[in-house]
């Protein structure tokens, strides 16, 4: 079968690997037919991470089920499916007490075990998520970055009414966006130093644009706001400034939660600093996806409001390509010379 696989550091080959075969009593093999591209995986490319060499990559993935073990009866061949990559002990005290994304062992399919860019995939049934046909294979892999960014908006206090700041406009931050109104909130902010981005941002639902090129974003969205700032700040740019930036963001009381992931040490201003004491700010951080039972209610939440068509991430796709261009799309989105937001193989 086709397949990308990680060997090193921007060392990414398209190669034939062998199908994978049952050999536990609660598998699943999947005929993978659309596949994303992570942020995470951009970051992992360049610099590496959780790595077994070799491995098949990816962790964004929807198809149809093809094989099942015996001991599965729940599940049907030709079921149309989405899949939480999420692998974790189940014995640990986390894992124990519903805490899973604390879990640490926690990893996703793709790092030290093969993942979904090939033409097919094994995954535990408890892995797998049917999908109703009005949601596309296309849509069904959005399910995953999905999840993530509700995981996130879970842990805060948004409410209907409520004002919701999201730096960085990328797929987490426009997915962020969606959900910030689908949870109710009256203004979104949408912050970002691409205007292609800002754009995209409000067709999906922004209703202010700002780019912190045409001045501080801190005295933009004070400004808007009359000076209070907002109700929740949502950091989805993962950059080592828009880290500490956030801070300015929320009004007294308010929250942040973090989403983005900064693979550099963060330096955070005395001006940045002081806002979490002197503003008595709730300060969150969200990792994965998952929660108990699994995969958690983040999952269904994405299934129903994509199939109500309250999430849109078709707009989310600036790229569809086949799997054997693996290797020249990460050099073409870390080249910087064209703007990417969601790439999808299809296979």
């Amino acid at each position: 079968m086709e397949s990308l696989c990680l060997y090193g550091a921007r060392d990414l080959r398209y190669e034939e690997s062998a199908e994978p075969t049952i050999e536990h009593n609660d598998e699943v093999i999947i005929r993978v037919k659309r596949a994303g591209i992570c942020g995470s995986d951009i970051s992992r490319y360049k610099k590496l991470g959780p790595l077994t060499p070799g491995n098949i990559w990816g962790h964004e993935y929807a198809g149809e089920v093809v094989e099942i073990a015996d001991n599965v009866t729940d599940l049907s061949l030709g079921a149309r499916v989405a899949v939480c990559p999420a692998l974790y002990c189940g014995k640990c005290d986390y894992c124990r007490s519903g805490y899973i994304a604390a879990c640490p062992d926690l990893l996703v399919t793709g790092a030290k075990v093969p993942g979904g860019f090939a033409t097919y995939v094994k995954v535990p049934r408890e892995n797998v998520i049917s999908i109703p046909d009005s949601i596309s294979f296309e849509e069904a892999a959005f399910v995953e970055p999905s999840a993530v960014v509700v995981h996130g908006l879970f842990k805060t206090s948004l409410k209907p009414g409520d004002s919701v700041a999201v730096m960085g406009c990328g797929t987490i931050g426009l997915l962020a966006i969606q959900w910030a109104k689908i949870f109710g909130a009256e203004k979104v902010y949408a912050i970002d130093i691409e205007e292609e981005k800002l754009t995209l941002a409000k067709q999906v639902g922004a209703d202010i644009l700002v780019n912190p090129r045409d001045g501080s974003t801190f005295e933009q969205i004070m400004t808007f706001t009359k000076g209070y700032g907002v109700d929740l700040a949502v950091e989805a740019a993962g950059s080592a400034a828009t880290s500490a930036q956030i801070f300015a963001l929320p009004k007294k009381g308010g929250e942040v939660v973090f989403l983005g992931i900064p693979y550099s040490d963060v330096s955070i201003e005395r001006f940045y600093f002081e806002k979490i004491v002197r503003q008595e700010l709730k300060v969150f951080g969200s990792w994965n996806a998952v929660s108990a039972p699994f995969p958690g209610r983040e999952f269904l939440a994405t299934i129903n409001s994509m199939s109500n068509k309250q999430l849109q991430v078709k707009p989310l796709i600036s790229h569809r390509v086949p799997l054997k261009m693996g290797p020249e799309i990460f050099e073409r989105i870390i080249g910087r010379d064209e703007m990417f937001t969601k790439v999808i193989f299809t296979l």
